[in-house]
């Protein structure tokens, strides 16, 4: 810096280099000062974090918001140690959502390609941060899961339901379910897997229910229903009312009958007690032997009664009409144990369908035998 021969001040290159500097300074102090703002209130652990990752050039800020969002999430949930940040977690910052989750699905690729620099996968790791791929996946699906419960309350879908927001995400859904439930379908890892049993219960409770999925999706349906009527209990619906390719009439009626209902745990009965579905009372024989039903009919044969009691018992188990022809089904009767041969049954029945009375057919579709 020179003055003139009036006493001015000429300003040189050097100081013009100078000038620049304290600009940039004074950029930066406004930059720092807005992210120390990030959040309030800031303790000192936080602001020793950003002393540390002061930034120094502009790209920088990017990757800064993203850490920043990281630490407000943990901090907010009490989160510490190793955890994995769900990939639909979205952070409020001003106006707008952070998405997070997907931000650190970024940082797992960047350190794969060996473009994330050591620095910040320091303080990443520092912040518990999770860096298997498998995890990072299983994030992933975790979101999937997520997402198809807020749209259907359940995590029972049919075994071909294929599920996604838009096209391009549709997955199937109803397969994935099925595997997890599986014998090890969480891993092999025994801890890993009772971790993830938590975070699947945390959508659903009853997404590893001990009965079929099948029965557990009418009632998911039928118990979002119920909660709109009044005192939580169902109205009547007429067999033949469709939901989603589900016949809902049908399955109440089913599920009161005597036989199904047997066959059911002490829990699914209370369930479905808890939605004013009973079991229906058995008609009592007349005199002569015989059951007296509307229609007059002749009382059924012990072997027919065996089978379609049988039939019963599989599909509120299984929740399909389809039996393997060399399936063997064991069932209880007034206190008697029978072995039934349920798939030479079934086959046989059905090729003799024309030939079955009216009376034999009808309980065939009490039992839930579709195809009857």
């Amino acid at each position: 810096m020179t003055r003139d021969a009036d006493g001015q001040i000429i300003r040189t290159g050097e100081t013009d280099a100078e000038d620049q500097e304290q600009q940039d300074d004074g950029s930066q102090s406004a930059v720092e000062s807005a992210l120390l703002h990030f959040s309030s209130p800031r303790d000192p652990a936080t602001i020793a974090a950003f002393l540390r990752t002061r930034v120094y050039r502009p790209e920088s800020l990017v990757w800064l918001e993203g850490y920043e969002a990281r630490r407000k999430w943990r901090f907010e949930n009490g989160i510490t140690g190793l955890v994995a940040t769900p990939y639909d977690t979205e952070v409020p910052v001003g106006v707008v959502n952070y998405p997070l989750g997907r931000w650190e699905a970024q940082q797992r690729r960047a350190a794969r390609t060996g473009d994330l620099e050591d620095r910040r996968r320091i303080l990443l790791d520092e912040e518990g941060m999770v860096w298997e791929p498998g995890d990072e996946a299983w994030e992933t699906k975790l979101a999937f899961f997520r997402s198809y419960h807020r749209a259907h309350g359940h995590l029972a879908p049919r075994q071909d339901a294929i599920w996604g927001q838009t096209e391009a995400e549709a997955q199937p859904v109803g397969r994935h379910m099925a595997n997890l439930r599986r014998k090890g379908g969480l891993g092999k890892d025994v801890e890993r897997a009772e971790a993830r049993a938590a975070q699947m219960t945390a959508i659903d409770p009853d997404w590893a229910c001990p009965w079929p999925l099948d029965w557990q999706r009418h009632y998911a349906v039928l118990r979002d229903l119920a909660a709109e009527e009044p005192g939580g209990m169902l109205p009547h619906i007429e067999p033949g009312v469709l939901f989603e390719g589900d016949d809902l009439g049908a399955w109440m009626v089913r599920q009161q009958k005597p036989a199904t209902w047997a066959q059911l745990t002490e829990e699914q009965r209370e369930r479905l007690t808890g939605l004013g579905i009973a079991p229906v009372a058995q008609p009592a024989p007349d005199p002569a032997g015989k059951n007296t039903t509307e229609a007059g009919v002749e009382k059924l044969s012990a072997p027919f009664q065996r089978g379609v009691t049988a039939y019963a018992q599989y599909i509120a188990r299984e929740g399909k009409t389809t039996v393997p022809r060399p399936h063997t089904e064991h069932i209880t009767i007034d206190g008697a144990e029978h072995t039934v041969k349920l798939g030479a049954f079934a086959t046989n029945t059905k090729q003799r369908l024309e030939r079955l009375t009216h009376h034999q057919r009808t309980v065939l579709r009490e039992a839930g035998v579709e195809w009857a």
